[in-house]
């Protein structure tokens, strides 16, 4: 498990953060509905390369939960460009998938961010996305809140499974089901769901074009939440290489192939030096 052992409070959300290594600054983001925890199997592999930051987005893992907190696309790119301030991180390299894809990008074109390069996978960046089951919740949201715990944990594991190709390990499945139970992960659940809302990427999907750093976009190919094609897509319009696909990976590449992730990393690190 990484260690979060510091607290931010930003915009009024209080933000868990760790950072790990020794080397050139390196901010992870995760995506939704998981945590930093997703790092935990790379982050080991980049310590001697990289200064990881890692953290939970607002509202997600051991960051705050509470009711009528806005955590939506909208917020989370402040917050990741509030960190960078207090890291004092000019031009990091940045790691992001799912909704940290979607955040590293506002944060670039609606904040001003600007990366020493950008690894970027299975994000949510082109319309258009959100699942049945996403606008289900959207319109029920008190009464998913509001379910049995027993339905609720059945209802996440399966949703959670849905993520990987390979059947997730029992201690992966207890470490993200873990911050989404109880009387405050429960509605927390239900809540990031209800404010997923494709107008955030909307705002920023026109302006797409080639950033000013290095970008490189792996892709699961068995991804069943976001196809290959928006990703071949991604890579066209904000990279000059091609989408890299990751054989036998779904949506989480961070479980189904970490090592592909991890060889990634350390090729771009090489080839920074």
């Amino acid at each position: 498990m990484l260690d979060l052992p510091n607290t931010s409070t930003i915009n009024g959300n209080a933000i868990r953060w760790g950072k790990q290594g020794d080397g050139a600054p390196l901010v992870a983001i995760h995506g939704t509905p998981f945590s930093s925890q997703v790092w935990r199997r790379i982050v080991p592999h980049l310590t001697s390369c990289f200064t990881v930051y890692y953290f939970d987005l607002a509202g997600y893992g051991l960051s705050e939960m509470r009711e009528g907190q806005d955590i939506s696309l909208a917020v989370q790119n402040k917050v990741l460009a509030a960190l960078c301030r207090e890291w004092e991180l000019e031009r990091p390299h940045v790691l992001a998938h799912d909704f940290g894809g979607a955040t590293a990008l506002r944060a670039y074109y609606l904040n001003g961010l600007r990366y020493a390069s950008l690894t970027i996978f299975d994000a949510v960046a082109l319309a258009p996305w959100g699942s049945p089951f996403v606008q289900h919740v959207r319109r029920h949201e008190a009464a998913f809140s509001g379910m049995p715990d027993y339905m609720h944990r059945a209802l996440l594991k399966a949703y959670l499974q849905t993520a990987a190709h390979n059947p997730l390990p029992e201690d992966a499945m207890d470490i993200y089901c873990a911050p989404w139970l109880g009387p405050v992960g429960q509605p927390a659940f239900y809540r990031q769901i209800a404010q997923m809302d494709q107008r955030y990427t909307d705002e920023v999907q026109d302006s797409y074009g080639r950033l000013d750093c290095q970008v490189n976009v792996l892709w699961g190919e068995r991804d069943d939440w976001i196809p290959l094609e928006k990703g071949e897509r991604l890579a066209s319009l904000i990279s000059d290489r091609p989408c890299v696909p990751v054989a036998e990976a779904g949506h989480l590449v961070q479980e189904d192939r970490p090592e592909a992730i991890v060889a990634a990393m350390l090729a771009l690190a090489g080839a920074v030096r």
